[in-house]
């Protein structure tokens, strides 16, 4: 009997292993428009076999011959479903029906699947999708991308009126900022007023606030991975909106006889126009446009080809006194390649630009200065099985970093001209990772990445007594200049300093039940750019420069793990994370720094780390006529720069400080609610415990003169910041069948009028003799109206 037992166990284990199977695959698109929708679920069911999409729209599952039914789901879309008799490889394509019709908007979803983001591994990831769902509150009725994000936990700016984001404690260069794949290294508009990205050319975006997939790197803080829509590939569309300061218009279409379709969307201000009324400043100009192209063209069903290109500029001038212009250029030319049912490939040559012009008309002073590169990647996309994802790939990054040329503005100027040294260098890297579901509960997601840098030369470097481009003078008590000694020149082909790190990744899922996960993370990441800026915030003038003899890259080490809930069918969810990164060589400024128009900037700095730590919530109402979510951050980050070889206690006498973006608080609160069908309400609540700064803490009195001093770095903090925001949204004829579908948004930003700090400044009031403190606030209540319409 035994020995029957162990045949029969035999012969089936044979015929299991030998039954055959075969793979679907193919790309899953908006009936509407021809959209590729990324995320969505493809499965087989009453099965465990199933895939979802990438980036393209791609998907590709194998299962065991025979005949199934295919499910296939997408949040905002009709469930679609077919009965398919799987007996050999099959690709098929399939489009999905928006469940209602409505003007695209931006709407902020933890995953595109709730019961996706329970079985999967990666954590601590965003997604906001242009869909058909409901609107935030936004400055002057523009939906902003940025603003929408600093709703989200972890994530924070750094102030009103100030540009970029700051995510777990990082700093805004600490993180990478993707369009169509090429760098965005400047995100706003009119100071932070408006961002880049114009929600109507957007189709989805993902911010990787940790556990960062091995295909991304460059930066040790996050990514917000942005998308572009590829263009209707149906019929023509028409929409746009029309506001108080500002206009917008995209147009959609197919062409080459429905081989391919064209995006092209464009936006501007008029605030300028305006200007002339207000007394004080009538006679300063503002403005900004941004133009976002992109289109594409099917060689065949294995093959297509993707342009697309950016191209934004703000220029303003206050009262003749300062005039400036600056802005992003990108371009990306990509070749998608279904090489079999289980290959996919993309390769893409991107351009990115950064440039800014600066006029000091009060002192004759013209300044340029840019930042290009240049970049070749090549992706793949392995499906082993419906539990293995294999992706791999190679990159090359070309930096060409011109930190300015200074000259005069004016024939009488008294300004010597100086060109400061243009500096290039190159990264390369090659990664692989897996996602891996290694049983129905436990799942991994693994990776390695290796990254290569190289300071490239073309100009000559300082040598410094000792190698100290910094030293510590005992005497007064500061650090000044290292004494130069030398100069050793470099030709282009050479390489003045090269680096090499290993970067793995890893994370696991392991499914409690069917409505819970337990989740953890590691990623190691490295930074090989550095944005020179001793300011609070982000300015056009802050200036990039790369690694090199006497500046390390960053190199940051992040652990996060994290508790996830649905609840009553996901109507509720919960997502509960905690996390602590350290970063090594963050560069910090000796007090007295200055860094416009040096071209020796390691004679202003000190290697130091960083360390940000914290827990993150977010709850969510994902059903009903109201839905919102409730988003607290309690979070702390600091760092220090010690003298080492310069000698001396360093900054601060070596302790730690707080950074400039550190927040003990930071709570969002998000909802909207949907009256009827013409009307719906929607609200955020921002409170923030207030931004460090540094006060005077008292005075002396020097040959007649009063000299402050000075508390430590970031010891003090400004006054707790928080606001609310409203809107309603009128939509007077939701007839499906209608061509035209217009909106009406009423909106009111900062709706009680808190006159939240910028800052604060110390000065002595002329008439009473006594030192007194200045409030300095930018925005106040701000109505708006805008008019949004799709044709």
């Amino acid at each position: 009997m035994k020995q029957l037992c162990l045949v029969i166990f035999l012969f089936t284990s044979l015929l299991c292993l030998s039954q055959e199977k075969f793979s679907i695959s193919g790309t899953i698109t908006d009936t509407t428009n021809g959209e590729t929708l990324l995320g969505a679920t493809v499965y087989l069911k009453n099965t465990n076999f199933g895939a979802s999409t990438n980036e393209y729209g791609f998907f590709s599952l194998t299962a065991p011959k025979g005949s199934y039914t295919l499910i296939i789901s997408y949040v905002g879309y009709n469930t679609y479903s077919q009965e398919i008799t799987l007996n050999g490889d099959q690709k098929l394509d399939f489009e999905l029906q928006e469940s209602a019709t409505s003007l695209d908007e931006v709407i902020i979803v933890a995953e595109e699947s709730e019961t996706v983001s329970i079985k999967k591994p990666q954590m601590s990831v965003s997604k906001l999708n242009a869909q058909t769902i409901k609107e935030m509150p936004a400055v002057l009725g523009e939906v902003d991308v940025i603003k929408s994000i600093q709703m989200l936990p972890g994530v924070t700016n750094n102030g009103e009126g100030s540009a970029g984001f700051h995510v777990r404690g990082g700093a805004a260069d600490q993180n990478l900022v993707l369009l169509d794949e090429a760098i965005i290294y400047n995100t706003s508009h009119l100071f932070g007023f408006f961002s880049v990205f114009n929600a109507d050319a957007i189709k989805n975006i993902k911010l990787y606030k940790g556990d960062i997939p091995a295909k991304f790197g460059g930066r040790v803080s996050s990514v917000l991975d942005v998308r572009q829509k590829d263009g209707n590939s149906k019929k023509f569309a028409l929409n746009g909106g029309v506001g108080l300061i500002s206009s917008r218009l995209t147009a959609e279409s197919p062409f080459f006889k429905d081989k391919g379709s064209f995006l092209i969307a464009g936006r501007t201000s008029y605030v300028h126009l305006f200007m002339p009324l207000i007394e004080d400043v009538k006679d300063d100009k503002i403005s900004f446009y941004d133009l976002n192209l992109k289109t594409n063209f099917e060689i065949n069903k294995n093959n297509k080809l993707y342009l697309s290109g950016y191209f934004g500029r703000d220029a303003f001038d206050l009262s003749g006194l300062i005039t400036n212009n600056y802005g992003n250029a990108t371009g990306n030319l990509r070749w998608n390649h279904v090489i079999n049912d289980k290959l996919f490939s993309n390769l893409s040559f991107i351009y990115s630009k950064y440039d800014y012009n600066i006029v000091l008309d009060f002192i004759e002073l013209d300044w340029d200065a840019d930042i290009t590169n240049y970049n070749l990647k090549y992706d793949l996309g392995y499906y082993v099985n419906n539990n293995l994802t294999l992706d791999f790939g190679v990159s090359g990054l070309i930096y060409n970093v011109n930190p300015g040329e200074v000259k005069p503005s004016t024939e009488t100027s008294s300004i010597n001209p100086l060109k400061l040294d243009e500096k290039r260098a190159f990264e390369g890297a090659v990664y692989a990772s897996a996602e891996h579901q290694i049983t129905d509960k436990l799942a991994l997601n693994y990776g390695l990445r290796y990254s290569t840098f190289s300071r490239l030369g073309g100009q000559s470097i300082t040598n410094y007594v000792n190698n100290q481009p910094v030293v510590y003078n005992s005497d007064l008590g500061i650090y000044e200049r290292g004494e130069a000694e030398s100069e050793t020149s470099y030709s282009k082909n050479e390489s003045i300093k090269t680096f090499g790190y290993f970067e793995p990744r890893f994370g696991v899922s392991y499914q409690l039940n069917d409505a819970s996960s337990v989740k953890s993370s590691y990623t190691k990441s490295t930074q090989y750019l550095h944005l020179l800026s001793n300011t609070a915030s982000v300015t056009p003038l802050d200036v990039w420069t790369p690694s090199g003899q006497y500046i390390k890259p960053q190199i940051s080490n992040q652990y996060a793990v994290g508790y996830y809930r649905n609840f009553n069918d996901n109507a509720y969810t919960l997502e509960l994370e905690s996390y602590y990164k350290h970063v090594d060589n963050r560069i910090d400024y000796i007090d007295g720094s200055d860094l416009i128009g040096n071209n020796n900037i390691e004679t202003e700095i000190l290697n130091g780390e960083a360390r940000a730590y914290g827990m993150e919530l977010l709850l969510r109402k994902n059903k009903g006529d109201f839905t919102g979510w409730l988003a607290y951050t309690l979070s702390k980050s600091e760092q220090r720069a010690l003298g080492g070889n310069a000698g001396g206690p360093g900054i601060n006498n070596g302790d730690w400080y707080k950074t400039a973006y550190d927040r003990t608080h930071d709570i969002s609160l998000t909802g909207s609610y949907k009256l009827n069908d013409k009307w719906r309400f929607s609200s955020n609540f921002v409170f923030q415990t207030g931004r460090p700064v540094t006060y005077p803490n008292g005075q002396y009195n020097y040959e007649g003169l009063s000299v402050a001093t000075y508390a430590n770095r970031n010891e003090n903090r400004l006054p707790t910041y928080h606001r609310l925001d409203l809107s309603a949204t009128l939509t007077p004829n939701r007839n499906p069948d209608k061509r035209w579908k217009g909106e009406w948004v009423f909106s009111i930003y900062n709706a009680y009028n808190r006159r939240n700090a910028a800052s604060v400044g110390f000065s002595q009031n002329n008439q009473t003799g006594l030192n007194e403190a200045t409030r300095i606030s930018i925005f106040g209540a701000i109505p708006s109206v805008s008019y949004n319409f799709k044709f």
